[in-house]
C-alpha cells in the first residue's frame, strides 16, 4: 500500500473513531422551587425591566456620567478582558480536535570515531547530514476528553460574559445612587448653610437686644449654641460631598475630580417600579446566569476527570527529505516518511484517578449549590428591594409632613416668644427639631429614591443588555462563530 493512501486511511479511520463515546454526565438544569408570591402580567413586567430606567429620573447630568462610566470604567474594562482571556482559552482547548502541523529542518557537520566498531580504515570519518520535512500529531478523543474540556471552557466564556454584564449593572446602579446621595448631601448642605445664616441674623438681633438690656444673656448663648451647631456640621457634609464626588469620579474611570450638578431632587422624575414581578423574569440575571454557567462548566469537568480511566490514542506522521549532500536534498531519492500510532493509559494509580474524579463531583456539587442559593439570594434581593422601596416611601411621606409640622410649630413658637407669652427655650427646642428633621427627611427622600434602583437592579432584566452596548463590547456570539468548526 503506498505511503499516501495509508496516511488517508489511518485519517479516515480516526475521524470515525472520534465519534466514540464521550463519557461523563450530561448537563441538566436543577429543578428549582420558585415563589409564586411575584405574578403580575408577563409583558407588563417584562417592559418595566427591560427599560433605561435611569432616563427616567430626566437628570442630563445623571444620564451624562453613566454614558462616561460606561465607556471609560475601568471595572468594566477589566471585566471585558476577563472575557478575552477565556475566548483565548477555548481556542486553545478546541485546537485539540484537529492534527497539529509543524516542519522541522536541519544541517549538521559530524566527525565519527576511527576507532568505532565497524569503521573501515582509510575512510573519512567526517560526513554531513541534511534534513527537512512535514510533520503531524493528533490525539483521537476516543473517550470525549476533548469534548467535555470543550464543553467546560465555553461555559467559562458564557460565565465571564455574565460578571462582565454582571459589573456593567453594578456600575450603573452605583453611579445613579451615587448620583442621588451627591445631591441629597448638596441638598442638606444648602439647608445647614441657610440654617447656619438664619441663627446668625438671630444671634446679631440678640446681641442688640442684650446689648439695650431687652434679653439676658442666657437667651443669647442659647441661640449662639443653635448656630454653632449648624456651623458644625457644615465641614461635615462638605467632607462627604467631596468622597462622593471621588466616588463618582473613580466610577467613571477618572482621577478625584469635581461633578457638575444637574436637577434637585425634588426636580427629578421617578421610573415606574412593578409591585411584583414574574419569577421566570430574574433568571436572566447576569449573577444567576453566571452561577449556572459555572455549575455548567464544573459537570463537563467531571467528564474530563473519568476519561482519565481510558487510554490516549494518538496519531503521528512525518514526509520529508535527508540526505548526505546538499545537492542530492531535493533528489526524489532523497525522500523519507513515518507513520506510527501510540497509545497509553493507567494501570494502576493508586487512587490518582479516583481522588481526581472525587475532587470534580465534589467541585460540582460546590457549584450546584452555589447556583441554588444564587437564586434563593435574587428572590430574597427582591422582595427585601420591593419591601424596601413600599416602607422608604411611607417614611418619606410621614418626614415630609413632620417637617411641615415643625415649621408650624418653629413659627408660633417664635411668635408666642415676640410676644412676651413663652420663653426662648421653647424657640431654641422647636428650631432644633426642625433643622434635625429636614436634615433626616432629605435622607428618606435619597433612601426612597435608592430603593427604586435597587429594584431594578434586583430585576436585572434587558436594560443591562442596552447598556453593554455602550461599553467596549465583546460580542461572544460573533468570537465564538470565529471559532474552528467542529
Amino acid at each position: 500500500m503506498r505511503p499516501l493512501k495509508q496516511l488517508y486511511l489511518s485519517a479516515g479511520l480516526a475521524t470515525f473513531l472520534l465519534l466514540g463515546c464521550t463519557l461523563g454526565p450530561d448537563y441538566q438544569r436543577p429543578d428549582l422551587v420558585l415563589p409564586d408570591a411575584w405574578r403580575m402580567d408577563y409583558s407588563s413586567a417584562s417592559e418595566l425591566v427591560n427599560q433605561k430606567w435611569w432616563l427616567k429620573f430626566n437628570d442630563p447630568e445623571l444620564n451624562r456620567l453613566i454614558d462616561l462610566a460606561l465607556a471609560e470604567n475601568l471595572d468594566i474594562k477589566i471585566a471585558a478582558s476577563r472575557v478575552e482571556e477565556y475566548l483565548g482559552l477555548l481556542s486553545t482547548t478546541r485546537s485539540q480536535f484537529f492534527p497539529e502541523i509543524g516542519y522541522n529542518g536541519g544541517a549538521e557537520r559530524n566527525r565519527i570515531s576511527k576507532e568505532a566498531y565497524g569503521f573501515t580504515p582509510g575512510s573519512d570519518p567526517y560526513y554531513s547530514q541534511y534534513e527537512a520535512a512535514l510533520g503531524a500529531t493528533w490525539q483521537l478523543d476516543l473517550f470525549g476528553r476533548v469534548q467535555r474540556q470543550n464543553e467546560a471552557a465555553i461555559a467559562r466564556v458564557y460565565e465571564t460574559e455574565q460578571g462582565r454584564r454582571g459589573v456593567i449593572m453594578s456600575v450603573i446602579t452605583g453611579v445613579a445612587a451615587s448620583y442621588i446621595n451627591l445631591r441629597g448631601l448638596d441638598r442638606k448642605l444648602t439647608i445647614a448653610n441657610e440654617t447656619a445664616e438664619s441663627y446668625k441674623q438671630s444671634l446679631d438681633i440678640f446681641e442688640l437686644r442684650h446689648k439695650y438690656g431687652t434679653v439676658s444673656m442666657m437667651e443669647v448663648a442659647q441661640i449662639d449654641s443653635q448656630y454653632q451647631q449648624a456651623i458644625a456640621s457644615i465641614p461635615q457634609l462638605e467632607a462627604q460631598i467631596a468622597a462622593q464626588e471621588n466616588l463618582l469620579a473613580a466610577l467613571i474611570g477618572k482621577n478625584p475630580e469635581g461633578i457638575v450638578r444637574g436637577k434637585e431632587l425634588d426636580e427629578m422624575q421617578l421610573p415606574k417600579v412593578p409591585s411584583s414581578l414574574p419569577s421566570t423574569l430574574l433568571t436572566r440575571r447576569p449573577d444567576l446566569m453566571q452561577a449556572e454557567q459555572n455549575l455548567v462548566a464544573a459537570n463537563a469537568e467531571v467528564g474530563v476527570a473519568e476519561t482519565l480511566y481510558y487510554p490516549d490514542i494518538s496519531i503521528t506522521g512525518a514526509l520529508g527529505l535527508a540526505s548526505a549532500d546538499l545537492d542530492d536534498l531535493l533528489d526524489g531519492s532523497a525522500k523519507t516518511w513515518n507513520l506510527g500510532a501510540n497509545i497509553t493509559g493507567p494501570i494502576f494509580t493508586f487512587g490518582r484517578v479516583e481522588g481526581q474524579i472525587q475532587s470534580a463531583e465534589a467541585r460540582r456539587n460546590q457549584a450546584e449549590a452555589s447556583y441554588r442559593l444564587a437564586v434563593i439570594n435574587a428572590f430574597r434581593d427582591v422582595n427585601d428591594a420591593l419591601v424596601s422601596t413600599s416602607s422608604n416611601e411611607r417614611t418619606y411621606e410621614a418626614q415630609s409632613k413632620r417637617t411641615l409640622a415643625l415649621r408650624l410649630y418653629a413659627k408660633y413658637a417664635a411668635m408666642r416668644f415676640e410676644s412676651g407669652v413663652a420663653s426662648y427655650l421653647d424657640v431654641l427646642y422647636a428650631n432644633t427639631e426642625l433643622f434635625d428633621a429636614e436634615l433626616i427627611t432629605v435622607d428618606a427622600q435619597v433612601s426612597h429614591y435608592t430603593s427604586l434602583i435597587n429594584i431594578y437592579k434586583a430585576m436585572g432584566g434587558g436594560w443591562v443588555d442596552d447598556a453593554a452596548t455602550a461599553t467596549e463590547t465583546v460580542n461572544v456570539e460573533e468570537k465564538m462563530e470565529q471559532q474552528p468548526i467542529l
